[in-house]
């Protein structure tokens, strides 16, 4: 991955971070709000969002399930989902943790569901995050992923089958908007 790349989307920082979080708003936002729909997000959930970028994902889960915590490595796109969720973040609901999809840094069987919005394609260590997932969801805890279809890994089914995910699913979803692309949805249990 290339340095500008890396620093705007991968693992954004500084001004290239700011951007590709601007970026990141209008480009995913409609797809992390579809992913909450599909997951039908219940007032007592606890929610786990992977890589939650500038919080867009984060606000849209809070409105319907208990608490959200959302992990990212980046600083500088935890202080946007901060700056994003700043009264949910004073009062419980949305919880920032600076982690990786493979180190959640959550506990055991805590979490309902797991979102993940156009990061799995980053994830250093697929099968580690994989096991790490399985490890925080609760049994039978919900996985939704969605993805750019372009940058979708390609036997991603097949890995979460492998990893030991039941009832794993995959479509398609065509977002609104100009920056928006067609995403690749993987559903899937512990």
């Amino acid at each position: 991955m290339g340095e500008l790349v890396r620093k705007g989307f991968g693992l954004p920082e500084g001004m290239l971070g700011r951007v590709g979080g601007w970026l990141m708003v209008r480009g995913n936002g409609p797809t992390e709000k579809h992913l909450v729909k599909l997951a039908g997000l219940q007032p007592n959930e606890h929610v786990v969002v992977l890589g939650p970028g500038p919080g867009v994902g984060l606000r849209a889960a809070a409105k319907y399930s208990g608490i959200v915590v959302g992990v990212d490595p980046s600083d500088t796109m935890l202080l946007a989902a901060r700056e994003r969720c700043s009264d949910l973040v004073e009062t419980g609901k949305v919880q920032l943790v600076r982690g990786a999809a493979g180190d959640t840094h959550q506990p055991d069987q805590s979490a309902s569901v797991v979102l993940s919005v156009n990061n799995v394609q980053l994830w250093e260590d697929r099968p580690a995050a994989y096991a790490e997932i399985r490890r925080i969801l609760k049994p039978n805890g919900r996985l939704l992923i969605a993805v750019h279809e372009k940058w979708a890994p390609t036997n991603l089914a097949t890995e979460l089958t492998t990893a030991g995910f039941t009832n794993v699913t995959s479509t398609t979803w065509d977002p609104p908007g100009r920056l928006a692309s067609t995403a690749a949805i993987y559903t899937a249990n512990r």
